[in-house]
């Protein structure tokens, strides 16, 4: 995993760069987006490992595929990663995509796992306790899990806050454990 972010790296900061120099953040976002669902999908992988197809038909079956969702500059950066054989990064390089375009809007996208499902006002409370914390707009996707007992689990990229009931059975059954 590290290393295809290694490898995936500079053609994200290409694609941020110039989706920045021509104030088009949203539009590069999407173009990755829907680049990184056909790339993944078995079929299209099947064709990119075709041993016979050259890296230019390949691209050409990927532009297709991809019909009015490319501008001529997604066309061309499609071009670019199939002549390097880096087509299948696509999901790796929306991702950290994604993670440049959150940093410049300072804003972090956070996964609340509750035991019971959170309503308007309780998310955006959350959401505001979050943002003075994280100092970042805060983006909250919320989900239940029963056997969290109560409380919640909230996720920030590389954060995590559990503040779960089972999470704290389970501190305290180490305290006693240990």
């Amino acid at each position: 995993m590290a290393e295809l972010t290694t490898v995936a790296r500079p053609y994200a900061k290409a694609a941020y760069h110039e989706a920045q120099d021509q104030n088009a953040l949203a539009e590069w976002s999407a173009m990755l987006d829907f680049s990184a669902l056909v790339a993944a999908d078995e079929n299209m992988k099947t064709i990119l490992d075709h041993p016979s197809l050259t890296s230019e038909e390949k691209a050409q079956t990927f532009v297709d595929v991809c019909e009015g969702k490319l501008s001529d500059y997604g066309k061309n950066f499609i071009f670019v990663l199939a002549e390097n054989d880096r087509l299948v990064l696509l999901p790796e390089i929306a991702a950290l995509f994604e993670l440049y375009k959150a940093q410049l809007e300072k804003s972090v996208d956070v996964e609340v796992e509750s035991a019971f499902e959170l309503n308007v006002e309780q998310e955006e409370k959350l959401a505001q306790i979050l943002a003075k914390k994280l100092d970042r707009k805060v983006n909250i996707s919320s989900t239940t899990n029963p056997e969290l007992l109560g409380g919640v689990i909230m996720r920030a990229e590389d954060l995590v806050i559990d503040a779960s009931v089972r999470g704290k059975l389970a501190k305290l059954a180490e305290a006693i454990n240990s």
